[in-house]
């Protein structure tokens, strides 16, 4: 953590690989199943996020941590270090999730790798390494906990996609999860907009850039929710 420099050597050489080295070796092979990989993969996102959702509440936001304004803990108490130890494993979960996007790349769907898809992967290791070196702790993991959240939602979707087209009647949710991912950016949204008339010592500067954070994810979920289901739910109409 001590610099930026390996996360951001690991973001090129993950797009390195998804955008050039990765569809060059496809290019002539057949697209991989990985139906075991891909359920195995998910239940252990769904654990994982499951563990950071529980260490996130316990760490500060089901006890003392205020909604309003909370600032950061730089002591070495034990609940202080709990929530530090939980912004490293929440960063490495990130890194964990570049395996997203190397499947697509291995089953060629490509049409999936979209520009919302790698500014995503790209920029949320990033956002993390920071989270970790500088405010592990307080207003700002309020985010985190919310994505924890919507994550145990979305990787069980993917785990039970993955088990075959038996399995597809268990998820006619798929358009709600979407849904969940924008309910979740409008949280982020209130809940960092409080640091800009609140004063707690909690960075103004971070609580801003939350707040763009929230408002672009916010444009490019509803953008992806309407061209996935609007625009094709009108499309099929306008065919029949």
């Amino acid at each position: 953590m001590q610099s930026p420099i390996p996360t951001v050597m690991m973001v090129l050489g993950y797009l390195y690989v998804i955008l050039f080295l990765g569809p060059k070796l496809m290019e002539n092979r057949k697209p991989f199943k990985l139906k075991e990989v891909l359920i195995v993969y998910n239940a252990l996102q769904v654990l994982y996020s499951a563990f950071m959702l529980y260490e996130h509440l316990m760490s500060g936001w089901f006890w003392d941590y205020s909604y309003k304004c909370q600032p950061v803990d730089y002591s070495n108490n034990y609940k202080a270090m709990r929530m530090a130890r939980l912004c490293w494993w929440y960063y490495i979960s990130k890194l964990t999730e570049f395996a997203d996007t190397l499947f697509f790349v291995l089953r060629k769907k490509d049409s999936q790798i979209s520009f919302l898809h790698l500014y995503h992967h790209s920029l949320t290791p990033l956002e993390t390494w920071i989270l970790v070196r500088f405010i592990a702790g307080g207003h700002g993991t309020f985010s985190n906990l919310i994505n924890n959240m919507v994550h145990v939602i979305m990787y069980f979707y993917y785990m039970v996609s993955a088990m075959g087209p038996e399995y597809q009647k268990y998820i006619w949710w798929k358009k709600h999860v979407t849904t969940i991912q924008l309910i979740q950016f409008t949280l982020v949204f209130v809940h960092s907009a409080q640091i800009l008339w609140t004063d707690c010592g909690y960075p103004r500067l971070v609580g801003g850039f939350l707040l763009v954070h929230a408002a672009i994810f916010f444009g490019l979920f509803t953008n992806f929710y309407y061209q996935t289901y609007n625009k094709s739910k009108a499309k099929a109409v306008k065919q029949e």
